[in-house]
């Protein structure tokens, strides 16, 4: 049996720094915060920086790879979305950044005894999660774990040998994952790019020869929302109708901030729905509610993944279906042609925020002639496609690499 010594005895305990807002730039030191550290990993769409000239006065928070943070501050582990114990492990994409308070990295003493990149799986086995969590206090929506508990976890120290090798295992799959993600960033922007050259800066095929009437090409419109397409409300339903097993059911979580489609968020459902609430690949939906308040999910929009069977929608979403025009160009309009920030603030409410569907159709959006419109889509369909394949991918990774981790741990499975 392998022992067990206090995880403060061998590992460093470094708090997120309490600088203020105010001292945030547009441009400098990359900082994370608990708000982008999520279960699936970190999302990089909204984040804060810290000026270049901080860079020692607060050099002690700056992320090493394989660095474990711990979220202190959050939530309660019972309510949807808890941050309070989420764990997460630093990575490449985030390496150099800074932590912000609410966080505490832990860094092995000596690799020798107890390997980083060891640690940081181990703090995804549930053992660990549960004693971190169950150490939480406050209220329901701000409970706070003292670091103090967290040294005083009884972590079972196996040979070094198994420590690495172990790592060794699960990090192929996170390597593959952090591989996808890049080239997903490269997909996204290498879009956006194209996006902005043929219908921001119109240099689209053609252009040379075209007249600017009004402002806009000759024979592009501007047309209202609802003349360009309608859309079908998501489905209604309680607790009762959801299981493990059923119908597909993609909701608010599948919607990433600031648009994009998010795996392994769906619900299963049990109950009945209209044939126009099915989903099928390719399918365009849009998040009309949203408990953020920097309204990172309403009026954003997706794009749905090939399920490879029947799904729906649940009623915190619309499916847009455009008359005319391809979805595909629809969803670059609204993701890099900036409509969804016009949408957006049309949701009101305290603490969710909510759309009604029929409030933007009003918004007028230029809307090019049909040729240069279908040439963007079979230029943009290949890059949007191999990026649902990525998702994917990263998705079936996840599982897999999440269905091994406890069976490793415990011994389950020899190594």
């Amino acid at each position: 049996m392998s022992e067990l010594i206090k995880l403060g005895e061998l590992c460093h305990f470094i708090n997120g720094g309490a600088w203020s807002d105010k001292e945030y730039v547009p441009y400098g030191i990359p900082v994370i915060k608990v708000t982008n550290c999520k279960p699936s990993g970190f999302e990089l769409t909204n984040i804060s920086y810290l000026p270049y000239t901080f860079e020692k006065k607060y050099a002690q928070n700056r992320l090493q790879l394989y660095d474990l943070i711990i979220a202190t501050v959050g939530s309660h582990p019972n309510l949807e979305n808890s941050a309070a114990g989420r764990t997460i492990i630093v990575n490449s994409l985030v390496e150099g950044f800074y932590l912000n308070q609410n966080a505490v990295c832990v860094r092995s003493k000596n690799n020798d005894i107890l390997d980083q990149k060891f640690l940081g799986y181990y703090s995804k086995y549930y053992l660990f999660r549960n004693y971190i969590q169950m150490r939480g206090r406050g209220a329901a929506n701000q409970m706070r774990i003292a670091i103090s508990s967290i040294r005083e976890y009884p972590m079972p120290l196996f040979s070094i040998i198994t420590q690495r090798r172990i790592a060794e295992i699960l990090s192929r799959y996170d390597s593959l994952i952090e591989n996808y993600q890049k080239q997903i960033k490269l997909l996204e922007e290498s879009a956006q790019r194209l996006y902005k050259e043929w219908f921001v800066d119109l240099r689209f095929p053609g252009h040379e020869n075209t007249k600017i009437v009004d402002g806009v090409p000759e024979g592009w419109e501007k047309k209202c929302l609802g003349e360009i397409f309608s859309f079908v409300r998501g489905k209604s339903y309680t607790s009762k109708e959801l299981s493990e097993n059923g119908t597909i059911m993609v909701n608010l979580k599948n919607i990433q901030s600031f648009g994009g489609y998010k795996r392994g968020a769906e619900k299963y459902f049990t109950g009945t729905f209209k044939e126009e609430q099915s989903l099928q690949k390719g399918d365009l939906v849009m998040g009309v509610t949203d408990m953020t308040q920097e309204r990172r999910l309403v009026g954003q929009v997706a794009l749905i993944p090939n399920f490879n069977k029947i799904a729906t929608f649940s009623m915190d979403l619309i499916k847009i279906i455009p008359y005319k025009i391809p979805k595909i160009f629809l969803y670059c309009t609204m993701r890099y042609g900036d409509l969804s920030n016009k949408i957006s603030p049309l949701a009101n409410g305290v603490n969710v925020l909510h759309l009604k569907p029929e409030a933007m159709m009003n918004i007028e959006m230029i809307v090019p002639n049909i040729a240069v419109i279908n040439k963007f889509a079979a230029n943009i369909n290949k890059q949007i496609e191999e990026l649902l394949f990525l998702q994917n991918q990263i998705f079936l990774l996840t599982e897999a690499r999440d269905r091994l981790l406890p069976k490793l741990m415990s011994g389950e499975i020899e190594v």
